[in-house]
């Protein structure tokens, strides 16, 4: 765990992210998987218990100082950004280094793809990045860009994926939700939608990263020790993506039609779940119980209309936690390996009030 003075000063970070929050958020792309409203303004905070592991020093990582005012900083974003998450997380990186007054910043999209995902970091060096942000594509692979950086003495800081490299070595931290966490939190919201009972289907993330693994660990270890009469049926890859969930839903439902609740790793594909439900004549949200993890407009605005049950909320809007830890970083701060953040939740009982704070 973190030292007395660590969570101290961790305490003063998450005061300062959260006051940032303001500058962050989502606009839409133009494509019908981002959110079609403005941007939320939830904050980002720090969850300071569950944040541990050794911390990392500026001295203990080999880098050299740098005043983020004058220096060139890259951001990785894996996966595009029609998909509402991703939108809110670049327009929050990109305010947030507009705020701090960064020299320049690199932005880069990996199009779900680990290949071009490395060769984009290595571009990014090449043209003078000093430090760097990554939204990692998978959990494993990215060996040859972390390499890269770790030989030009660019320190790197990973969000939302935790890649399975040495931290303080090969990267500094990662900056993410607890996402067993989400899985047991929405184990516990579909026993509540289906009052126990129900022959569930569970639409995965793609594989290779720990938020899917940890997100369907969560929710089948709660399922287990809690609710007997949840009967999951039936699992399948939908790779995080709205078009997917529809389809994968669809073959779901013809295979096993006693099925009464889904649970989607993340809201595209809840709410691709939720047009495969209606085209095959049943009510989403009465028929069959859905319930997703992410805190996107869309799908939060589907929770007021009675077609998703409850979302876990996944806050992507790292921008001021992520540039408040690399200024204390480059300070000489310690900072811990995981930094965990709160993340709320969405149900029939708050959705209308809060939906100003979705994505």
């Amino acid at each position: 765990m973190t030292s007395k003075k660590s969570t101290a000063a961790w305490r003063s970070l998450a005061a300062v992210a959260a006051a940032g929050l303001a500058l962050s958020g989502c606009t839409n792309s133009g494509d019908d998987t981002a959110s079609d409203a403005g941007s939320g303004n939830d904050e980002q905070v720090v969850k300071e218990t569950e944040s541990s592991g050794p911390g990392c020093t500026l001295e203990k990582y080999g880098a050299e100082k740098l005043d983020l005012k004058n220096a060139v900083v890259g951001f990785s974003q894996s996966e595009p950004d029609t998909a509402a998450f991703r939108a809110a997380e670049t327009e929050s990186i990109k305010a947030a280094a507009q705020e701090v007054g960064v020299k320049k910043l690199i932005t880069t999209n990996a199009n779900a793809e680990l290949p071009k995902q490395i060769a984009d970091i290595q571009d990014m060096l090449n043209q003078g990045a000093q430090f760097l942000i990554v939204a990692p594509v998978n959990s494993d692979g990215l060996d040859p860009a972390l390499d890269a950086a770790k030989k030009k003495g660019v320190p790197v800081l990973t969000i939302d994926r935790k890649v399975t490299n040495e931290p303080c070595s090969d990267y500094v931290a990662f900056l993410g939700s607890d996402f067993y966490d989400q899985g047991q939190r929405a184990a516990d919201e579909l026993a509540t939608a289906t009052d126990g009972e129900a022959k569930v289907a569970i639409l995965l993330g793609s594989s290779g990263n720990n938020v899917t693994d940890e997100r369907n660990a969560g929710f089948k270890d709660r399922v287990e020790e809690e609710y007997p009469d949840l009967e999951i049926i039936a699992e399948q890859t939908a790779n995080f993506a709205r078009d997917e969930g529809q389809s994968v839903t669809e073959q779901l439902l013809q295979s096993n039609p006693d099925i009464t609740a889904i649970y989607a790793h993340n809201d595209e594909m809840a709410l691709g779940a939720v047009t495969a439900v209606r085209a095959a004549g049943m009510d989403p949200g009465q028929d069959i119980k859905i319930v997703s993890i992410d805190g996107t407009r869309n799908a939060v605005q589907a929770i007021v209309d009675g077609d998703i049950n409850a979302v876990i909320e996944s806050n992507p809007r790292f921008g001021p936690l992520a540039f408040q830890t690399a200024e204390d970083f480059f300070a000489g701060e310690e900072i811990p390996e995981d930094v965990i953040i709160e993340d709320d939740s969405y149900t029939s009982e708050n959705a209308e009030q809060d939906l100003g704070k979705a994505f």
